[in-house]
């Protein structure tokens, strides 16, 4: 049982099936967004809207189940999610200690919703993919009485951003449900660490799993014509593939293009990734300093590209940059600019370095620095055939090592060892 909401979820489940695992993904908050092929339950746990709701309307705890299901059907909460003003956790801190505190919290029908459904499905195991969503963690064991697995992936940022008292509030429920966790996977050690420091719990109990992706794609991928030569029929260019935001650091590329364009006067910048509402004004001040720059007509945002978007993308860019302030606990965009063949520039921080350790292909700069970003593209983007050969390593190494199947086969030997373990799991609270 997988319960989840982003393409990381879905090709990890989706690699399970295949492999003839009996594997759920049961969507929470809102379905699963993804550009590849969903294998998601059509039901919605934890439905962004009503959880809202019963935040705001407490009388909203009366109303029956058929209400309930009603606001929490996939398509109405699409429906408003594409027209909602943005998330910010600065305006969801009494949402997010409610919705930890689980049963004790305002989201009480959720939790019982959710694990009375669950035990119609008798999971060997439950594996959530942030601690976030997880606050029935103690009424899931007192029912169920199952192993539960947690995938930390980012959950940090979000609860850092919450404002005085809810900070303090939201990570004192974190650690308690922490406790309560049968293991912790997490795609890279530093961010492991930093997370085992910050919830309080033991050692013994968190496993790296290798970051990896799904490959089927890239396997057919053009090899202009079976070598790694540079292309010849357009400018040099730079990628960004990310969710437009500040702590992918979309704002330190924009001033080192601005730097490199004086350099290099034919050199392009392509941006392809999620805006969100709630930072279409970071966008708006990332626009305003290339046109003040003379730069608009070499820049041009592709939007939230589709898989197939995604693809061509990657196939018009040589250099791919994401400078994270933030130190970043994956870095999927990665993997992916590789498996298409593209060498990367990157921050020296979070979970890159063991990245460029396990695969090579791109080149690692002193975090947070224009100057650095600014020198190394332009090393990389005057030495086009030796940028592409490091880019053409590195997929070799992305398809050998980091395809979502052997990933999944890690995954699901991990599992089975959990539910054979004799150690006795964490004990369930009692409400």
């Amino acid at each position: 049982m997988y319960c989840g909401s982003c393409l990381q979820d879905n090709a990890l489940a989706k690699a399970l099936i295949q492999l003839g695992h009996d594997a759920l993904l049961v969507p929470t908050y809102t379905p699963i967004l993804t550009d590849e092929e969903s294998v998601s339950q059509q039901q919605l746990f934890y439905g962004g809207l009503n959880v809202y709701l019963q935040q705001t309307l407490p009388v909203l705890k009366w109303i029956p189940r058929w209400a309930d299901a009603f606001l929490s059907a996939p398509k109405l909460v699409n429906w408003v999610a594409s027209r909602a003003m943005g998330t910010s956790a600065g305006n969801l801190g009494p949402l997010t200690v409610s919705m930890l505190r689980g049963r004790e919290g305002r989201q009480r029908k959720e939790v019982d919703r959710l694990c009375d459904w669950l035990k119609t499905q008798e999971p060997d195991v439950v594996v959530f993919s942030n601690l976030l969503i997880a606050g029935c963690i103690p009424e899931l064991k007192r029912q169920l009485g199952c192993p539960v697995v947690v995938i930390l992936q980012g959950d940090d940022i979000f609860f850092e951003s919450l404002v005085e008292p809810h900070r303090q509030q939201a990570l004192k429920e974190l650690q308690r449900l922490a406790q309560l966790v049968d293991l912790f996977v997490v795609h890279s050690q530093d961010y492991g660490l930093r997370m085992q420091d910050k919830l309080q719990f033991p050692a013994k109990r968190l496993t790296v799993q290798p970051l990896s992706i799904d490959t089927q794609d890239f396997l057919e991928w053009p090899t202009r014509n079976g070598s790694a030569d540079a292309p010849k029929d357009r400018a040099p260019t730079v990628g960004y593939l990310a969710r437009l935001a500040p702590e992918k650091g979309l704002h330190l590329l924009v001033e080192a293009f601005i730097e490199l364009a004086g350099q290099l006067p034919d050199v392009r910048l392509a941006i392809a990734g999620w805006l969100g509402k709630q930072h279409t004004s970071y966008w708006q001040e990332q626009q305003d300093k290339l046109a003040a720059a003379g730069l608009n007509d070499r820049c041009q945002y592709h939007g939230s590209v589709d898989r197939d978007g995604k693809l061509e993308f990657l196939r018009s860019i040589d250099v791919l940059c994401v400078p994270t302030p933030y130190l970043e606990p994956k870095g999927i965009f990665l993997l992916e600019g590789l498996a298409a063949g593209v060498p990367y520039v990157q921050p020296d921080h979070g979970a890159f370095p063991e990245l460029f350790q396990r695969l090579g292909g791109g080149h690692l700069v002193t975090p947070n620095s224009v100057e650095a970003l600014t020198g190394q593209l332009r090393t990389m983007l005057t030495n086009l055939p030796e940028t592409q050969q490091l880019g053409w390593q590195g997929r070799q190494r992305v398809l050998e090592e980091a395809s979502m199947q052997r990933a999944a086969q890690r995954f699901a030997k991990m599992l089975d060892t959990l539910c054979s373990a004799d150690d006795e799991p964490p004990p369930a609270e009692h409400s």
